[in-house]
């Protein structure tokens, strides 16, 4: 992804989680369904568990996200470590509706509102410290999908990346196209 030049951080943030959107995307594009729900021992969760508990927490964090405290009393965070989705369809249903609930919260703000006060488990966050706190967490969740989607896929694995063994190419190519649009 090409890097857009912005002053704005609600825009910048909303850039950085499609970034995290679309690479986990491609991590779970190159698994087999039944890939989904694999784990490399008991304690670990798989790729729909991960998911599972991200949308819940983007529905949690982010619906009435000005008005009301992110932790929903509505929530319940230990079942999303139980029973993943079944299939790929009900998996990537639960995937967008909780990215929805992300980009139409952020879809209503502006650098202006990024002083205001928001409370997550009661606990006062101004909106730009919420933003972070979940760049951070969804950054992680990204990670790990990759992380196992990688393993699980070995030799098999395309990079979603710079390949290794590739970055003197890569930044040639870079620059090469920089010089043409000068």
């Amino acid at each position: 992804m090409a890097l857009v030049f912005t002053t704005s951080y609600v825009e910048d943030s909303k850039a950085i989680f499609h970034q995290y959107k679309r690479l986990a995307e491609g991590a779970m594009a190159q698994m087999a369904d039944g890939q989904l729900t694999a784990t490399l021992d008991p304690e670990m969760n798989c790729i729909a568990q991960i998911v599972k508990h991200m949308t819940g927490n983007m529905r949690s964090r982010w619906t009435d996200f000005l008005t009301s405290d992110g932790e929903k009393p509505t929530r319940n965070r230990d079942s999303e470590f139980e029973q993943p989705p079944a299939t790929r369809a009900e998996l990537m249903s639960l995937w967008e509706e909780g990215w929805g609930c992300l980009f139409g919260a952020l879809d209503g703000l502006t650098d202006a509102d990024l002083g205001r006060t928001i409370r997550i488990r009661g606990e006062a966050h101004s909106v730009m410290q919420a933003i972070n706190r979940q760049v951070a967490h969804y950054a992680y969740h990204c990670g790990q999908i990759v992380f196992l989607a990688k393993h699980l896929q070995s030799e098999n694995w395309k990079s979603l990346s710079v390949p290794r063994k590739k970055s003197t190419e890569f930044n040639q190519r870079v620059l090469a196209g920089e010089a043409s649009q000068r």
